[in-house]
């Protein structure tokens, strides 16, 4: 048995030999272990060539004591060997070199290449690929970008009710499934594969299991939808309530977002369809035709066109606005929509919330706002439920710039050491892929946690903590989760982006921004960046922290407020929430 031990134990030992010896570092070692190995022999077989030398003031004898004696450094010959072996060694230590150089190059081809089929001009992408010598086929997937245009088409379909029918086309299938051509003998016959499931379909917007989410959440989506998707909406009995997104100075998207929830709510509470109208962010050149100055900019529009025509009519008709079938901001004052009665059409199942927020240390199992909390999430997700080209190509280009590099060594790890001057060996695409693969979500390093320090002028507003503590409850998950390694850094401060430099352990990511240096307000921040960055980039932000693993934020912040509810009605509520701060009116 003992023999078997030390057997057992000598083989773990060469294995872990193997291992180690096999690293690059462990390799760099060797080689400089072996060259000074061969210096200190040449120096050695120089010095018997004198017979003695003198180390201050002392002699040393190094000569024969006898002709016949054999010396024990043979001075020309492993001269000669030592030579050999530094020269071997150099040509290895050249060509790991040379590989290293060639690696980083196709690393930075392959990223530059996927940059440029970001661009929206067919011309430019050709023009590109031909510099390189390059073909649309060659170039492999980018598992860290979204197919932007397919993405929107799938999204409208599934947000436009089918003919004749109660709901879009939500069948028990996921993504492109539903569109698979016809197989068998059953479904070629007239099979209703491709027709909604009438019971309990639910809205696709919705992921995770009920208990990942918020109470009732994929029955109370499926109901706002309904209600703001009239099958007539020039019945008579449609109702509607048009209101512009906030715009007094001051108010940043949070606090808009915030308020046009409450203007959903009274919508509901009052049987009107809401039909949102001007939105300031959105007026910019990024935004094209009609959805300039809209919402539907980038998310899908909370009502149908149909909807949307009917109540702009409406509102040229002094007799609607008379008998109240059409309603405006301005017929409700800053309380209803700010605080008012969140709808009780589901009863009360913030009642039942899941204790998983932790505020300095202890669980928060309850507090004055818990209907607003649960609302707040609801309305959000809605609002928020599909995005448009336009988004998806702002993650697309977010998630390059943050990711493409490592999504680069990631691909070529399975392509040939020639490309791109060799193809891939199969690079044809299969039904799996483009219909059952391509509903899955784009690459990012996993497990990633989120974290939105909020500082600067908020602290008019809430307890503003410093970077350190964030900090400090990153360490405290990575505890639980030793896998964790990345951070998607959002913040308006350079400071912050500084101080992430002082925690190498952690990979940060975040947007290329200009960022705030000393004290000033939002407003004039923004007002320095342009309308279009400074709501391009927080939505960019606000989205990566709804799709990480973790968040860690303050629930003081109204932004973070809103993220908190997004992740608990997208399957993230046994993530967990670690905030620095409570909410002011808790």
């Amino acid at each position: 048995m003992e023999a078997m031990n030390q057997k057992s134990l000598e083989r773990v030992v060469s294995q872990r030999a193997l291992q180690m010896g096999s690293s690059f570092p462990c390799q760099i070692c060797v080689v400089g272990f072996l060259c000074g190995v061969c210096l200190a022999s040449l120096f050695l077989a120089a010095l018997t060539s004198f017979g003695s030398f003198e180390f201050n003031g002392i002699s040393f004898s190094m000569g024969a004591s006898s002709s016949s004696s054999p010396s024990p450094w043979n001075s020309s010959s492993d001269a000669i060997n030592c030579k050999l072996k530094l020269k071997e060694t150099e040509r290895w230590f050249n060509s790991q070199r040379s590989t290293m150089e060639t690696d980083n190059e196709r690393v930075s081809l392959l990223h530059l290449v996927w940059g440029a089929l970001l661009t929206e001009s067919v011309h430019e992408e050709r023009e590109f690929l031909l510099k390189f010598g390059l073909n649309r086929s060659s170039v492999p997937n980018a598992p860290h970008l979204e197919n932007c245009k397919l993405s929107a088409y799938i999204n409208m379909r599934l947000d436009t009710r089918a003919e004749n029918e109660s709901f879009p086309p939500w069948t028990n299938r996921k993504g492109l499934l539903d569109m698979y051509p016809a197989s068998t003998a059953k479904e070629q016959l007239g099979s209703p594969r491709h027709h909604p499931i009438s019971e309990g379909v639910y809205p696709p917007w919705i992921t995770g299991s009920d208990e990942e989410n918020y109470p009732l959440t994929r029955k109370v989506q499926q109901d706002i939808w309904v209600h703001q998707h009239p099958p007539n909406c020039w019945d008579p009995n449609v109702r509607f309530l048009v209101a512009d997104w906030e715009r007094l100075p001051g108010f940043g998207i949070g606090a808009q977002i915030a308020g046009m929830c409450g203007l959903l709510a009274i919508a509901i509470n009052e049987k009107r369809v809401l039909v949102t109208n001007y939105y300031n962010r959105a007026d910019h050149d990024g935004c094209k035709g009609s959805s300039r100055s809209s919402w539907s900019c980038y998310f899908l529009p909370e009502t149908s066109q149909e909807c949307r025509d009917r109540a702009f009519e409406l509102m040229d008709n002094n007799e609607a606005l008379e008998k109240g079938i059409i309603t405006t901001k301005d017929n409700y004052s800053s309380k209803q929509i700010w605080a008012g009665r969140a709808p009780r059409v589901w009863g009360d199942p913030w009642s039942y919330l899941q204790p998983t927020t932790e505020i300095n240390g202890t669980l928060i199992a309850y507090h004055r706002k818990m209907d607003r909390r649960w609302w707040r999430a609801q309305a959000v997700r809605y609002l928020m439920r599909f995005l448009t080209e336009y988004t998806c190509g702002l993650l697309n280009v977010a998630r390059h710039a943050a990711f493409g590099k490592e999504a680069a060594k990631m691909v070529l790890t399975g392509l040939p050491r020639e490309w791109p001057n060799v193809e891939a060996a199969n690079n044809s695409r299969s039904d799996i892929e483009d219909f059952v693969w391509s509903s899955h979500r784009p690459w990012i390093p996993r497990p990633m946690l989120s974290m939105h320090v909020r500082m600067g002028d908020k602290a008019c507003e809430m307890k503003v903590v410093e970077f350190e503590k964030y900090m400090l409850l990153a360490d405290r998950i990575r505890k639980h989760f030793p896998h964790l390694n990345s951070i998607w850094l959002s913040t308006e401060m350079q400071e912050v982006v500084d101080k992430s430099k002082l925690y190498p352990h952690w990979n940060f990511y975040y947007t290329n921004v200009t960022r705030q240096v000393g004290n000033m307000t939002m407003a004039i921040y923004e007002a320095s960046l342009g309308r279009e960055t400074s709501t391009n980039y927080p939505l960019v932000n606000f989205l990566m922290a709804t799709d990480s693993d973790f968040f860690i934020g303050a629930l003081g912040s109204t932004w973070c407020f809103l993220i908190d509810g997004m992740r608990n009605t997208g399957g993230k509520v046994m993530s967990g929430y670690l905030s620095v701060n409570k909410d002011r009116f808790w």
